[in-house]
């Protein structure tokens, strides 16, 4: 059952339909039915994911009126943002390298045209 399992924020977004309603809930707080109208799958399922988003806290929900309303914590994103950026080192590097390759490249094309 979903409510008495522990999720991290890997666990979380490893899921692309989480993944989407996370980045819905980014620009506003949106109840059950709103959330829903956006994917092909059933209520329950999408009150499965919302229930997996909130164990691991990236979202928080109100109860107004008859409906929940959910809204997204983008602080708990923090331990996902410094996990991920040990490997920017990494990407930067390639970067790099590639800028530098075309540089080379372009010196040469130069050097040929003016031959």
């Amino acid at each position: 059952m979903v409510e008495s399992q522990n999720y991290d924020v890997f666990q979380a977004i490893a899921d692309p339909t989480r993944r989407k309603m996370l980045v819905l809930l980014a620009n506003e707080e949106m109840p059950v039915t709103m959330i829903s109208n956006h994917f092909s799958i059933s209520r329950p399922a999408i009150s499965k994911h919302l229930r997996i988003l909130s164990a691991a806290n990236l979202v928080t929900s109100e109860k107004i009126g008859r409906e929940m309303r959910y809204q997204l914590q983008p602080e708990t994103l923090q331990e996902f943002k410094q996990w991920l950026s040990f490997f920017d080192q990494f990407w930067e590097n390639k970067i790099a390298m590639l800028q530098h390759i075309v540089e080379q490249d372009q010196e040469t094309n130069k050097s040929i045209k003016n031959g």
